[in-house]
């Protein structure tokens, strides 16, 4: 058969391209081949291609119905978007090394933008759900990654980058220094629900105790994002069925946003939110801007407080 790629066990067409971009950055080939392998799997998988992955039948229509089951999943835009310039890069391999390939099936495919508008403020209920959720099922590991978000406001990032030598946690002290994005390194002090899971994870849950990162995987010395975010899917699917239509589009950067409304609920200034969730602009002073987006009025609270207008 022509332009055939076995599914199983072969994995040829992979290790071409990954010859093709390993230029790139480590961490942008792994992420790259890993959004292709599942891409190609998951054509491989549907109707008419019988197990097996044909470059002709990567278009535009699979690419369109493969991101939209990624966000039926509750993947990210950017997580998606991601997965799109994977997916655009080894199209365009396949067009230009390989000739198996007529056209770039990921143009004209749209994305639609994060709103800028009312980011997610959970509500008591969803916040009572995730945390009896964790409580419930999540190991070690698990507790000690959702107080980071919940409890601390860090990025899925700042989480799977977090170094041991950044993390000091003991029986009266909490505080790390974060900030893997943009290398924007901020110390902070910590909760002690965020103190007591970390020290727990770190003494009793951590399979590779040589690893320079806090939190790792079965098969590597550091938790990917990605992994990051399958674990907060996996969790929820764990719910019952009228928990999981409270939390079922609740992501875990989601707990960052809901941290910054709280904070700002008990007081805190716009500052001090701005320096603990590091929005630092490149002159080293808080990014007010970004931290009042996150804790943007939404309809809701206006309409709470129409009910006021006398």
């Amino acid at each position: 058969m022509k332009n055939v790629i076995p599914f199983q066990p072969s994995k040829s067409l992979l290790d071409e391209y990954a010859e093709a971009i390993s230029g790139k950055a480590d961490k942008t080939v792994e992420d790259y081949i890993r959004a292709v392998r599942q891409l190609t799997e998951w054509i491989a998988r549907r109707p008419g291609s019988a197990g097996v992955f044909r470059p002709e039948q990567f278009t535009k229509t699979a690419m369109e119905m493969y991101l939209r089951e990624m966000e039926d999943q509750g993947y990210s835009v950017r997580y998606r978007n991601k997965v799109k310039s994977a997916a655009s890069s080894f199209a365009n391999w396949l067009i230009e090394d390989k000739g198996q390939l007529q056209r770039n099936p990921t143009k004209g495919v749209a994305i639609p933008a994060e709103p800028l508008m009312a980011p997610r403020e959970l509500t008591e209920d969803q916040r009572y759900v995730l945390r009896n959720i964790v409580e419930r099922h999540a190991d070690l590991r698990g507790q000690a990654i959702f107080a980071l978000g919940y409890w601390a406001g860090l990025r899925v990032s700042d989480v799977s980058w977090q170094r041991m030598e950044d993390t000091h946690i003991g029986p009266k002290i909490g505080w790390i220094r974060t900030g893997h994005k943009g290398r924007k390194y901020r110390e902070i002090d910590v909760v002690n629900e965020v103190r007591r899971s970390l020290a727990a994870y770190i003494e009793n849950g951590r399979k590779y105790t040589s690893s320079p990162y806090v939190f790792t995987s079965q098969r590597s010395d550091r938790l990917t994002e990605s992994g990051i975010e399958r674990w907060f899917r996996n969790l929820k699917s764990l719910a019952t069925k009228d928990e999981w239509e409270l939390i079922k589009d609740v992501a875990f950067h989601d707990l960052r946003h809901d941290f910054a409304h709280r904070a700002r609920e008990s007081g805190w200034t716009l500052e001090e939110v701005a320096y603990y969730l590091g929005h630092i602009t490149k002159k080293g002073t808080p990014a007010i801007a970004t931290t009042a987006r996150y804790t943007q009025v939404s309809r809701k609270q206006l309409k709470d407080k129409l009910r006021l207008i006398k």
